[in-house]
């Protein structure tokens, strides 16, 4: 059971220094009791090593004016791509770059704007955006500029504008990633289908469309829809096909898009990591079913560079 040692609260990291006023001997210390994170700093061996207490234990050795970036700081928002990697820190005194086992950065900007996130100083959701330039894709970036949209008060336009601030070796492809970023998206993964459409040179569909009640509540919603034409494309997770109320409701919604003359294609992770070839077979195919003019002859060969097709 965590319990306080002295005035040493082991519910979080804690420094040496710490340690050692609240009477935690050296030997004690370094025993099978504690467990080091960072140089000079440690945890209880019952607290949970979670991305956020690495985070915490970061910040814990910078002045108050540091903050997390780049991947700890996507850590802490739960961008939903790969963010492995060591805890970066931001400070704003070059003398504060300090810290073996840290990739710190110095940003000169007195009163610079952060936001706090559970409790820790962050980056702002567009500087975070310009910052994972280094670190992720053009497919993972947009993927990342959807989540900070739809779950972190971030807008696309204000992505646009750091994007153009941004230095120069990542300018490019932050404005890029930027312009693809919408609204309402839900999950990674129809950020993934969408983006496999558009870079392969389909039309892009809309985001997120309701169909409403009478009442004025929302009936169903489509993650990805061609409206004029009817056509809808959808990711579907394994979850659905587990949740008897979920699958009543699919039921019948199904039921309503025959009876409308909606078309749906679905689309499984196969889509999209190993075939994703067939996928823009079929939404195509769909499109011109439904009566589709101007479709491309052949697919933009950009779209291989982000989807390989994997037999």
């Amino acid at each position: 059971m965590l319990r306080a040692t002295g005035r040493l609260e082991l519910r979080a990291p804690f420094t040496r220094a710490g340690a050692l006023a609240a009477g935690v001997t050296p030997a004690l210390l370094e025993g099978p009791e504690f467990h080091r994170i960072f140089h000079g700093v440690y945890i209880h061996r019952s607290l949970e090593v979670t991305p956020r207490v690495l985070v915490e234990a970061a910040l814990l050795v910078h002045p108050p004016s540091a903050y997390a970036s780049h991947l700890s700081a996507a850590r802490v928002y739960r961008v939903p791509v790969s963010l492995s990697g060591p805890e970066h820190v931001t400070v704003l005194r070059r003398q504060d770059r300090r810290r073996p086992g840290l990739f710190r950065h110095h940003l000169p900007k007195p009163g610079a704007v952060v936001r706090v996130v559970d409790g820790l100083r962050v980056s702002t959701p567009a500087a975070l955006f310009c910052e994972l330039v280094e670190h992720l894709g053009l497919v993972d970036l947009v993927v990342a500029g959807d989540h900070l949209v739809r779950w972190h008060r971030a807008d696309p336009e204000e992505l646009i504008h750091a994007a153009a601030a941004a230095p120069r070796s990542v300018r490019a492809l932050a404005g890029r990633a930027a312009g693809l970023v919408r609204r309402d998206v839900d999950s990674p993964m129809e950020t993934r289908v969408r983006l496999l459409l558009v870079l392969a040179g389909l039309p892009e569909p809309e985001v997120n469309v309701k169909v409403w009640w009478p009442d004025g509540r929302v009936r169903y919603r489509f993650d990805l829809c061609y409206r004029e034409l009817k056509v809808i494309v959808e990711y579907d997770g394994r979850q659905h096909r587990e949740d008897l109320d979920q699958w009543d409701h699919d039921i019948g919604r199904r039921e309503w898009m025959d009876i409308e003359g909606w078309t749906l294609v679905p689309v499984v992770a196969r889509g999209v990591y190993r075939r994703p070839d067939e996928t823009l077979d079929r939404v195509r195919a769909a499109l011109e079913r439904a009566g589709a003019t101007g479709l491309p002859r052949h697919y933009r060969p950009e779209w291989r560079l982000h989807f390989p097709v994997s037999r």
